[in-house]
């Protein structure tokens, strides 16, 4: 691939979408813009380049902002996120919420949906304790594609196999040939819609708890603050965000505070941890 038609993808791909890409990953850039120069009938990456260049094609723009976006995701990934929601998040703000009975929690860059139905799972199993509430799960991704399939709530046998207790699969899917689909019930739990967190989030309305996890990773400094500074407008100030076990807000935001002996959940100073303890 010719520099410059890297350089021209990289901030392309930036502006688009916050991705970062140094030229030592020049092999990645190629490997998966191939498919989208053959899908639309171009003999290479140079001639997708000089298509770019020449003519504003917003659906081949999106195409290549799709190909370079990583959609790693599974069940209850990672387990302790989601043990500190039951055991420690969900009790408290229940316990705050506990007049307006009303909770909302967004599942931001969510991918094919597994983080968002993991969430819906664990409260079906607090439905006793949750009867007349109301509870919004919003599941948002920059792929179209992506969020196609998580409204679909179809995964492969090995999507299902990753992290999901075989108890939870039995009660929650059903399997049609070789794909499960998770159950009606649950979809319903859960709303999915297109949104770039670059954008403006004022649309999606407030949130109590943000999963925004294995997502700045791949963005630098500069973009990392205006993520979190626009999240943190969408929260009040006792809302919990949780972030990757590889990310912190430390050097980057004054917004979040790390919660106290909790590692991946920031708070905006309102949330307290004090006396919980997460097995």
């Amino acid at each position: 691939m010719r520099v410059e038609d890297f350089d021209m993808f990289s901030t392309l791909l930036k502006q688009r979408s916050g991705l970062v890409l140094t030229r030592d990953k020049a092999y990645l850039l190629e490997s998966r813009l191939m498919p989208v120069a053959r899908k639309w009938n171009m003999k290479g990456l140079e001639e997708l380049a000089t298509t770019v260049r020449t003519r504003k094609d917003e659906a081949l723009l999106r195409d290549i902002t799709e190909a370079m976006t990583t959609n790693e995701s599974s069940f209850f990934r990672d387990q302790k996120p989601f043990d500190q929601f039951r055991q420690l998040v969900l009790p408290k703000l229940m316990e705050a919420r506990a007049a307006k009975r009303s909770l909302r929690i967004w599942s931001a860059a969510c991918s094919s949906g597994q983080e968002a139905y993991s969430l819906s799972m664990i409260l079906n199993d607090e439905a006793a304790k949750l009867a007349g509430w109301r509870i919004e799960i919003v599941g948002t991704d920059i792929s179209a594609e992506m969020v196609e399939r998580a409204k679909s709530g179809i995964y492969t046998q090995f999507e299902v196999q990753r992290g999901l207790p075989i108890t939870m699969l039995v009660k929650h899917f059903k399997q049609n040939g070789d794909k499960w689909q998770i159950s009606q019930q649950l979809r319903q739990m859960v709303s999915f819609r297109e949104w770039n967190l670059l954008g403006d989030l004022s649309a999606l309305g407030q949130f109590d708890i943000v999963f925004c996890r294995n997502v700045l990773i791949y963005f630098d400094q500069p973009t990392k603050a205006k993520v979190l500074e626009s999240i943190s407008r969408q929260m009040p100030q006792d809302g919990v965000l949780y972030l990757g076990g590889a990310e912190t807000v430390l050097g980057i935001t004054d917004k979040f505070k790390p919660v106290e002996g909790q590692r991946g959940l920031y708070s905006m100073g309102g949330f307290s941890a004090a006396g919980a303890k997460v097995a």
